[in-house]
């Protein structure tokens, strides 16, 4: 038996942490890059600082994107606010900051863009970053609009952003089969409510995107950075495509051939 397909109001085309690797990840400067090349969709990572705000930073430590030591989330916000985040990636952008969710929603809201927030808890704090995700969405996305999608590699995330916001798409993120055959993996998701099954692009295949349609999910994929994989993934009729490559790949490409 085929379950109907989850509505999906997306793009085809999403570019990672705001313009892949042209910026420095998770800035506002990235997402801005990202919109000069024509996306309308964007991911993010969001973790929570110690005194309770969502920002923008994917890996638990500072070290790699910015000036800072140690885990970023063990900081306040205003501590975070205070990080150069652009130097490590070209001097352009020396002194840019990591922004907060909000800021990129509200930019995103002001612009008619689309977002996908990656929920990437600090070890520990699975559940209570979803909810306050889905608090924070609950606050300022109209409901009339388009909602954001919630996709995490952590069940937990999902769950409490689901609890507090089960009116927003949710996608689990797997990086490698649970069980070897994905069946495992899309039994969470189902579980979860979720709309669509978010994949290491090397994994799909024509039978698992025929067997997650059928169950009702859409199929994401990250992330794509070369042409071949690209159109394997366009000709096996994958939903989305997640990629560093903003300016490789054309976000108004929507047929069969890139």
């Amino acid at each position: 038996m085929t379950t109907a397909l989850k509505p999906w109001p997306y793009p085809r085309w999403v570019a990672h942490r705001g313009a892949g690797k042209l910026a420095p990840e998770n800035t506002m400067s990235a997402f801005r890059l990202g919109a000069q090349h024509g996306y309308r969709f964007f991911e993010c990572d969001a973790k929570l600082s110690s005194d309770g705000v969502l920002f923008l930073m994917h890996d638990a430590t500072l070290e790699r994107t910015t000036n800072g030591r140690g885990i970023g989330g063990a900081l306040t916000m205003g501590e975070i606010a205070q990080l150069d985040a652009g130097s490590w990636h070209s001097r352009a952008y020396a002194g840019e900051q990591l922004p907060t969710l909000e800021a990129l929603a509200r930019w995103c809201l002001a612009n008619h863009l689309h977002l996908n927030v990656e929920i990437k808890p600090t070890p520990g704090q699975d559940e209570e970053t979803g909810r306050a995700c889905g608090e924070l969405m609950n606050r300022i996305w109209p409901q009339a609009a388009v909602q954001p999608l919630f996709t995490s590699f952590k069940p937990e995330a999902l769950k409490g952003a689901r609890d507090v916001a089960p009116h927003i798409p949710r996608g689990l993120l797997v990086d490698r089969f649970s069980d070897g055959t994905g069946d495992a993996d899309l039994k969470i998701a189902l579980g979860l409510d979720c709309s669509a099954l978010v994949l290491n692009h090397a994994l799909w295949d024509a039978a698992l995107v025929a067997k997650v349609h059928g169950a009702g999910l859409r199929c994401s994929s990250y992330t794509v950075n070369d042409p071949w994989a690209a159109q394997r993934l366009i000709d096996l009729g994958t939903d989305g495509i997640i990629t560093d490559r903003v300016d490789l790949f054309s976000p108004a490409q929507i047929g069969s051939q890139l």
